[in-house]
This record gives C-alpha cells, structure tokens and sequence, in this order.
C-alpha cells in the first residue's frame, strides 16, 4: 500500500510541475499565408484584382461534385484555358458592356477540372455547372491542348459553355419575360432530352436537345449558341428547324434579345460580333508563358 501511494504521489508532482512550465507563444497551426507559384501570381493579377475571382485548379474535393470520378487540371492547360477565358470570354463583356458589367456579375469562383463528368446512367457528359451565380465549373481543361487550334470544338466544348453558364447568373438575377416559357410549353421533357437529335429539337423550336431540358436551359441555350456562331450558321438552323420550329426559335429569340438589350443595354448582335472576333484572334495570344 506505502509502495502505492509513492507512486500516485509521483505522478502529481510531475503533473504539477509540467502545469508550471512555460508555454511556447508560437501558434501549433500554420496560419502563414500560402506560398503562390509564379501562375497564382498571375491569376492575382488578372482575375482577383480586376474581376475578384477566384480561380482553383488544384482538384479539392469538396468544391467539386463527387458523384464524378474527377481528375485535376494540369497547370499547363490551365495557364492556357485561364488566358482563353479571360480573352474570349470576361473581356467581351468588357468591351460590349464595360468592365464595371462584368466585375458586378461574373462568379466569384471558377473551378478548373481536367476530367469530363461523366453521367454513366444517362451515357451524358457534363461540360460545365453554375452554383448560384457564385460558381463556375469548367471541366475537359487538359483536352484544351488539342482543341485550341479548332474552333468548334472550343465553341462546343468551353466557349458556349461559359456563355450558357453566365446567361444563368443574369436571368437569376434579374428574371426574363415569363411568356417566354409559354411558347414552346408542352415542348419541354426534362431529363430525357439526351435522347433527341439536333433536328429533332430545332423542328419542335429549340436550338438544341439540352434546351428541351426545362425553360431556363432553353433561354441560355438561345444564347450561347447566338453569340458563339455567325449568321450563316444561324440560318442554316433555321432552316432546319423548318418553318414550325423556325417561327417558334424566332420567338423565343426576340424574348432573349429584347431582354439582354432592355434589362443589361446589351446588343446581342454586338456581342456576338466581338465574341467571333475574339475567337477568331486566340492564335495570335501566347498561351504558354505568363
């Protein structure tokens, strides 16, 4: 028993004493700020302190939708895509509606994934997501090498995509005429528009399958096909949309058109000139160095 109380004796004595001891006023966490390599320097300069936006293309995965297998951007291509978005993109809206336009409404965070999204049940591919005007994400950025020198695959793939996308913040922000959604009603499928074909949904007044989706989709949709391609190419839908579809595109178009020049003093046809010009320019950008 003596033996025992030694031993418990002991032990406290250490503890008091151990209280005793001085404490390190040096913090356990690393709160120093990170260290940013030469292309955070460079995103500092072209997209925070003009735009405040956030540009992420390390993969973490809690900005991220984890139903995909992602994988993360090479910096490389994300150099080359962040210089593309900000040319084609951020900068014609400068130009058509002032940097002020574009600074107020752009999101605040643009996420670059490598990876497409696959949806496995539906054998679709997401290109892009808009979270409440708060976020955009980009995926496909390591394909941006072997698309660069193709612009229809940069329309498909990224440039409509970015359009659609901040056509979502504008309408979220400020609502489009409601009749717009009354022309095409009983049109509308929801998630099985994946199984129409381009004709198909130009016949029944839309300008692609993924405008069947729901009205919102189909107003971007107008949008970002507009701007992205020339009168011939819009013809050409037209006339493949037959009259019926042609009549009921043309209707939703004006809605669209009205409302981008009534609500943001943005001439459409202005815009989609400079966005043609702008595309039309990336081979001229150095997109490797910074």
């Amino acid at each position: 028993m003596k033996k025992l109380i030694y031993i418990l004796s002991a032990v406290f004595l250490l503890t008091a004493v151990s209280c005793e001891e001085k404490l390190d006023d040096k913090s356990i966490f690393d709160t120093s700020a990170p260290e940013r390599n030469e292309f955070d320097q460079w995103l500092l300069e072209n997209y925070v302190y003009p735009y405040n936006i956030d540009v992420k293309y390390r993969l973490e995965d809690i900005e991220s939708n984890m139903t995909y297998d992602l994988a993360p951007a090479d910096i490389n291509h994300s150099i080359t895509m962040a210089k593309i978005i900000k040319y084609v993109w951020l900068e014609a809206y400068d130009e058509v509606a002032g940097i002020d336009f574009t600074r107020a409404y752009v999101p605040k965070q643009i996420l670059l994934v490598g990876s497409p999204a696959y949806d496995p049940n539906q054998g679709t591919m997401e290109l892009g997501t808009a979270e409440g005007g708060l976020k955009v994400i980009l995926y496909m950025v390591n394909e941006i090498g072997e698309m660069r020198d193709n612009i229809d695959d940069l329309n498909t793939y990224y440039f409509r995509t970015m359009h659609h996308e901040f056509s979502h913040i504008l309408h979220m922000t400020i609502p489009y005429d409601p009749t717009f959604e009354t022309i095409t009603e009983s049109a509308y499928i929801g998630s099985d528009w994946y199984t129409m074909d381009d004709s198909t949904a130009h016949r029944r007044g839309f300008v692609s399958p993924y405008a069947m989706d729901k009205p919102e989709e189909d107003f971007v949709e107008i949008i970002a096909h507009y701007v992205t391609h020339d009168e011939t190419w819009w013809n050409a839908l037209l006339a493949d949309a037959q009259e019926t579809g042609a009549d009921l595109i043309n209707q939703k178009f004006n809605i669209v058109r009205d409302y981008l020049s009534d609500i943001w003093n943005i001439n459409i046809n202005e815009l989609r000139e400079v966005v043609l010009r702008r595309e039309s320019e990336i081979d001229e950008l150095d997109l490797e160095h910074l």
